[in-house]
């Protein structure tokens, strides 16, 4: 059974997008990750806009975050003032973003621009999470433990200026890290689609030495507020949001979640890291793919985003 997409202005079978949506969520379950890395390239590959591919996984992201935004702060793993900042960074970087992604797809250049963009973090992302997953591997069978950062060394980072206390993560640093790694991820979600977990987590812990239990409530709490305002902006600014295809996407992805988190618990963390890293690179080769083979179009006369 099909399904029109009023603003993907296509029709697509309802099993697929369900499982599409269901196969994220698993993975999104089974890795502890958002998925938005995932759902958006593979909305691109059933034909679905990249401008539109790219809304609609901001508006499912907000939908998948508040649960565990919520959960998290139940559980007091919610630094709100870090929160505030990272925030206050994410807002700044996703105008940047959806006005970037406006300037591109009035000139036609988007669809190349996104698929550049996957290449590039997907390429160098899985790359450094596949070396440091068979690096543990390779150590947990040899009986040797990972090397562990002793906790309270400083770095350049600590000598910045405007300087704020975060009494939740137990830090006296300057806000100005903070903000400029919120602006990034902001930026990466008005782009992307993506919530940015990928680049916010390591960045707290290895950066700002964040304690590892409120990195994933406090990043969690700022993609709720950075993907609802990139929503806002993709919907507003140039009409990129499919709520109808969001909706499909975000009932198969509950479902999937479930399963992924109970075949989660199965495996070892190395392990998990290194199946990741596989589908990311997989991803990351899929999209270099269609960048370089010839099309089998080589014309196609649509209307520009900012044409008459």
């Amino acid at each position: 059974m099909n399904i029109y997409l009023p603003i993907a202005e296509m029709s697509e079978s309802v099993l697929v997008l369900l499982g599409m949506g269901a196969a994220v969520g698993f993975i999104s379950g089974l890795f502890g990750v958002g998925g938005g890395f995932l759902i958006t390239p593979l909305l691109i590959f059933t034909g679905v806009p990249s401008a539109v591919a790219v809304g609609t996984s901001t508006a499912q992201l907000v939908a998948s975050s508040v649960s565990g935004a919520i959960a998290q702060y139940n559980r007091k793993n919610v630094d709100i003032k870090l929160g505030v900042v990272l925030v206050g960074g994410g807002l700044l970087g996703t105008v940047i973003g959806v006005e970037i992604v406006r300037i591109l797809r009035q000139a036609g250049q988007f669809d190349v621009f996104i698929a550049l963009c996957y290449v590039l973090f997907l390429g160098v992302i899985g790359m450094l999470m596949l070396i440091e997953s068979v690096q543990a591997v390779w150590k947990t069978r040899a009986g040797q433990q990972p090397s562990v950062r002793r906790p309270g060394e400083h770095s350049w980072l600590h000598g910045l200026p405007f300087k704020m206390r975060f009494n939740r993560s137990k830090l006296y640093i300057s806000a100005v890290p903070p903000f400029l790694i919120g602006a990034f991820v902001g930026f990466l979600a008005a782009i992307m689609g993506v919530g940015g977990g990928f680049v916010m987590v390591p960045a707290l812990i290895y950066l700002l030495r964040v304690p590892t239990n409120v990195v994933v409530g406090t990043s969690l709490f700022q993609t709720v507020f950075v993907a609802a305002a990139a929503t806002i902006l993709h919907a507003g600014t140039i009409a990129s949001v499919d709520i109808v295809l969001a909706a499909v996407l975000m009932f198969g992805g509950v479902v999937g979640a479930q399963f992924g988190a109970s075949a989660g618990s199965q495996l070892k963390g190395e392990q998990l890291r290194l199946l990741l890293a596989a589908i990311v690179l997989l991803v990351c080769l899929r999209l270099g793919w269609d960048l370089v083979v010839t099309p089998k179009e080589l014309y196609t006369l649509a209307q520009s985003a900012g044409g008459a």
